[in-house]
């Protein structure tokens, strides 16, 4: 066996090999591909982001609008203000009060919905356009309609199926407050209940019903767990809405008696076009925005962390 030895004139010679492109230049292509979102880019960020700054600019400003030439700078004389503000912290107890439970209500009654939607029944269809008519409604009609057809003392619907004369509004404000937020807001919580539900496997809940298991044991062990994601995903949703709540207060207490149910939003108006004061009303709002980045990124956090999305970094 003999073997013959190539020539190294008579070798293949090696391909050129193509250098990889440099990370962080783009090429025409890739420009091209994101130009049209370039519009929408610089019209958030003229809207957002610009306000955002000249908010933190006023915030270190002692300006009253009702008082000329009183504008100065006092660096973080406002922020040492609101920290030691009462009302401020009043109206943050109150925005923390109303968030959890309206969020938790409304995530219980909105499973409770889902629960039952999810089953077969005649007039499913319009029972489920019915319930998800009040996320429908804007917040301002549905919190006037709340305040002149159920709260009024005298020909309230409330007053006149319970038999009693008791001015809602005045006695319990916060809690009315709340009762029309949740009502608002439970057929969002049902919605993404719902898709969960439906979108869980029945070959798997069949498997557990033939092995003898109830129906609260189901529930708990197989549908609960599956849910998780959705009612974190609805927790966090509803929380970052219902925390910007407005017109409810601002309609139908006005933030009253006192301040029993003013929120951050609406005591910063009230710092802002009521007391035209546009230091202070800056600083809270910078402040608000802080706490709800740091709440939001941890929540965030979770949910990536639930749904195997990992953090772009």
């Amino acid at each position: 066996m003999t073997t013959t030895a190539t020539a190294p004139d008579q070798q293949e010679e090696p391909q050129e090999v193509r250098k990889p492109r440099k990370a962080g230049k783009w090429s025409r292509s890739a420009w091209l591909r994101r130009a049209p979102l370039l519009p929408a880019l610089v019209f958030t960020i003229v809207v957002t982001q610009i306000p955002f700054l000249l908010t933190v600019f006023y915030s270190f400003q002692s300006w009253n609008l009702v008082r000329p030439g009183s504008r100065h700078f006092v660096g973080f004389r406002n922020y040492a203000y609101v920290f030691t503000d009462s009302q401020f912290r009043t109206a943050m107890l109150n925005t923390v009060v109303l968030t959890v439970v309206c969020v938790f209500v409304a995530m219980l009654l909105g499973l409770g919905l889902a629960l039952l939607l999810d089953r077969k029944f005649l007039g499913r269809g319009v029972v489920r356009t019915l319930l998800i008519t009040p996320f429908l409604i804007l917040p301002a009609a549905g919190a006037l309609l709340w305040k002149t057809t159920m709260f009024d003392p005298t020909y309230g619907l409330l007053n006149f199926v319970l038999g009693t004369e008791v001015d809602w509004l005045s006695q319990y404000p916060l809690a009315s407050v709340m009762t029309q937020i949740v009502w608002q807001w439970t057929p969002f919580m049902m919605l993404l209940i719902l898709a969960g539900l439906q979108g869980q496997s029945k070959e798997v809940l069949e498997a557990a019903a033939v092995d003898g298991a109830g129906k609260w044991r189901i529930f708990v062990s197989i549908t609960l767990p599956q849910l998780s994601r959705y009612l974190q995903l609805a927790a966090l949703l509803g929380a970052i809405y219902i925390v910007n709540s407005f017109d409810a207060i601002y309609l139908m207490t006005q933030g009253g008696p006192g301040t029993a149910s003013t929120n951050l939003p609406y005591y910063i108006y009230q710092r802002a076009f009521e007391g035209f004061d546009v230091g202070q009303s800056s600083a809270m709002g910078v402040i608000v925005v802080l706490l709800t980045l740091v709440v939001a990124t941890f929540a965030l956090r979770l949910i990536f962390r639930s749904f195997g999305v990992s953090e772009v970094r």
